[in-house]
């Protein structure tokens, strides 16, 4: 099977797949503030990650690229949307690109569409450092994503069975490219070992990417003709995820994605620590029903509501919302109990 119609094959599963809803974050919720002094006026959902200075926690996470035209007009569509609402976005995977110049349009559209706006690059931990150079090149990037995908590369029919050398590789990368490295799990969530091996190399971010959201295996699964379901079962939930890459160092700059839907997930990702949050498949569901303008209407309400329950908690800042106290129930908590981590720190928090 062609790169191309596997890419498209993906998006289409995707789709048809349910979202786990297993992220955990239903298990976090924030401590009441009856007296909050803040007004919806008062409140700035402006954020950093690391150098990157973005107009909101929000997030358009990496989807596709490399499937040909279908693959370049949606690309169009969510760079359009990111310029119109002033989001960050990141792209599917280049290695397509890189392997068959006939698909560089499909990224580059990107950059053509988006000029002045933040867009991440993306390879898997397979990528050389010419690699890397030639993604980031490509698109004009800002960072690099360099995506972690052992799961579904073990469910994929056609895909990798040998990951020895990754930490190495993206360590080479790290220490050759302009740009800041983001290193990105793909839907199976980062353990604290995972982070702090990654912190050890130099990177300069993590996307946790945690489990709970769209499941990749199940995905590949449905493709393959010998399913592997066991593999569905594997990862660390997106809530206790967060955590844990929290545990390791308090300056590095995380982003929480995987399964997350709602404003007021939104919120919680960030009180757990998370300086970030990217969507995926919530975006590319609306986009395909309603198109760009269906999405933007979608991000302009997810942002009024964020602000409303900002105001609500008496956080006026990403900041501040980064210290809301909240408590930890369920088997997120005796999950990060059994990990080692006090969760109780986080009830105790004072706003």
């Amino acid at each position: 099977m062609s790169r191309s119609k596997r890419k498209w094959d993906h998006i289409k599963l995707a789709l048809d797949t349910e979202q786990l809803n297993k992220t955990g974050l239903s298990d976090v919720s924030f401590v009441h503030q009856s007296i909050p002094e803040a007004s919806v006026d008062s409140i700035n959902i402006e954020t950093k990650v690391g150098e990157l200075v973005l107009s909101s926690p929000i997030f358009i996470n990496a989807m596709t690229g490399g499937g040909g035209v279908k693959t370049q007009e949606i690309n169009g569509q969510l760079a359009q949307v990111a310029k119109d609402t002033g989001l960050g976005m990141a792209v599917g995977s280049q290695m397509a690109a890189i392997k068959s110049r006939e698909e560089r349009p499909s990224f580059e559209i990107v950059r053509e569409i988006n000029p002045d706006g933040v867009i991440l690059a993306n390879l898997g931990s397979e990528a050389s450092v010419e690699q890397a150079v030639t993604a980031v090149n490509m698109i004009d990037a800002d960072a690099l994503q360099i995506h972690l995908n052992v799961v579904q590369e073990l469910a994929m029919p056609e895909g990798d069975r040998n990951f020895c050398g990754m930490l190495s590789r993206i360590e080479k990368i790290i220490d050759h490219v302009d740009t800041p490295v983001i290193v990105k799990e793909t839907g199976f969530g980062m353990s604290y070992d995972t982070v702090d091996a990654l912190l050890a190399v130099g990177v300069s971010a993590v996307d946790i990417g945690g489990y709970g959201g769209t499941n990749f295996a199940a995905i590949e699964n449905r493709r393959g003709n010998t399913p592997m379901p066991f593999l569905e079962a594997l990862g660390v939930p997106t809530a206790a995820s967060i955590v844990e890459a929290r545990s390791v160092c308090s300056n590095l700059p995380i982003i929480a994605s995987g399964g997350i839907q709602s404003s007021y997930d939104i919120a919680k990702a960030v009180a757990l620590g998370a300086d970030a949050v990217a969507i995926a498949g919530r975006i590319l569901r609306v986009l395909m029903d309603d198109g760009p303008e269906g999405v933007i209407e979608e991000l302009n309400q997810i942002h009024a509501e964020l602000m409303i329950i900002m105001t609500a908690l008496g956080a006026k800042t990403i900041a501040e919302l980064k210290n809301a106290p909240l408590i930890i129930a369920g088997d997120t908590w005796h999950r990060l109990e059994q990990r080692g981590i006090n969760t109780k720190a986080y009830s105790l928090r004072k706003k």
